[in-house]
């Protein structure tokens, strides 16, 4: 099968709002140590749409291509690539570029290389046809994991991290998840799963339809109201406070609501971005002895442990997919999760590839 030369991509052009287009692109070239993958589906993420609005706090390289949440089917391969093979179904981490001579890179914390660079935003990423992908990245999926549930195992990472690595949530504990966008809802899904005795998430009147999610994933409670939380955590257990607050909205002002209300020697972990400066002490934490924990995306074995929960569907991601579509379906995609009408929306790349090509993938695919 001949590739093609040109692809759609969605690319983020330029810094300002809106700056966020279809556009025809070369497909990439790889190199020696490189896959070449048909990007078969790519979730959206609250960071492409903190682009798309110009309200990230991160350096994007423009023009680039957006999306690093994407699985998809090997098409061609690097001559040194000896663990992939044209054909396979993979999914691919996020660290696109890192220093192999770094410290953080020779201890397995690669994410935490200084120089990293993500699919998205530092270079190109799978919200196109291709995908150029390094094979340290990938990772292989069983044949009955479908693509577009694949494609989310990169923010259930990240939930992973939060909740099981750097939160380690214990059974028995009270858990207080602030936020109910995708990452938040992941991670109250990770705590029911560690075996949290009662799981809070926290919203806004708007969040109605993340609510709802949460309750389907495990929370045991929901409010609409951030002002109602105080009271709902005194009447659980001794009153003290909840064990662990994970804090997915990023704001200024849910940081400060997670010092008020988690429990003395209790722990929060910050996983949501904000730019936003803090305008209050951080005392109660010191005056509390509490534990504030950073938590940034992942590495290999998290993806490991995660594949095989969302293998055996440990991981329930039904309730958060609201709409699987085509790459031109993006800016409805786009505008309703912002709106908030979508918890999540996965775009499929492949319904753009040429007819014929697609025929023969999908043939490379039958039952024999």
């Amino acid at each position: 099968m001949t590739l093609p030369q040109t692809m759609p991509a969605l690319v983020n052009y330029a810094p300002e709002a809106g700056s966020v287009e279809l556009r025809d692109v070369d497909v990439p070239a790889i190199s020696d140590s490189d896959v070449l993958l048909a990007v078969e589906a790519v979730g959206i993420c609250g960071s492409d749409l903190h682009q798309w609005q110009n309200s990230h706090s991160w350096p994007v390289n423009y023009p680039c291509t957006l999306g690093h949440e994407f699985a998809g089917t090997i098409a061609a391969t690097g001559a040194r690539v000896d663990r992939f093979a044209k054909g396979d179904r993979v999914v691919s981490e996020t660290a696109a570029v890192i220093d192999p001579d770094s410290p953080y890179t020779r201890q397995g914390e690669y994410q935490l290389d200084p120089n990293r660079l993500g699919f998205g935003y530092g270079v190109d990423g799978a919200m196109a046809t291709y995908a150029k992908v390094p094979e340290r990245c990938l990772h292989a999926i069983p044949d009955d994991l479908a693509f577009e549930k694949a494609a989310l195992t990169e923010p259930c990472c990240v939930a992973f991290n939060a909740v099981c690595e750097n939160a380690t949530v214990r059974p028995g504990d009270h858990v207080l998840v602030l936020g109910p966008g995708p990452i938040g809802l992941l991670c109250a899904h990770m705590a029911s799963l560690s075996g949290a005795s009662r799981v809070i998430v926290a919203g806004l009147p708007s969040d109605a339809r993340r609510l709802e999610a949460a309750r389907q994933l495990g929370a045991d409670t929901t409010l609409d109201d951030p002002d109602a939380v105080p009271a709902v955590v005194s009447e659980l257990g001794d009153g003290m406070g909840v064990d662990v607050v994970i804090d997915a909205a990023g704001v200024s002002a849910t940081l400060k609501q997670a010092m008020e209300v988690v429990r003395p020697a209790g722990h929060i972990t910050k996983v949501g971005w904000g730019p936003q400066p803090m305008e209050y002490s951080l005392d109660p934490a010191v005056q509390k002895n509490v534990t504030i924990q950073g938590s940034f995306s992942h590495n290999w074995p998290m993806w490991e442990r995660v594949i095989r929960m969302l293998a055996i569907e440990q991981i329930n991601l039904d309730p958060i997919i609201d709409r699987v579509a085509g790459l031109d379906a993006w800016r409805d995609c786009f505008d309703k999760m912002h709106d908030k009408q979508y918890v999540k929306a996965v775009l499929t790349p492949s319904d753009a590839r040429p007819a014929a090509e697609q025929a023969a993938q999908d043939a490379a695919h039958a039952p024999a």
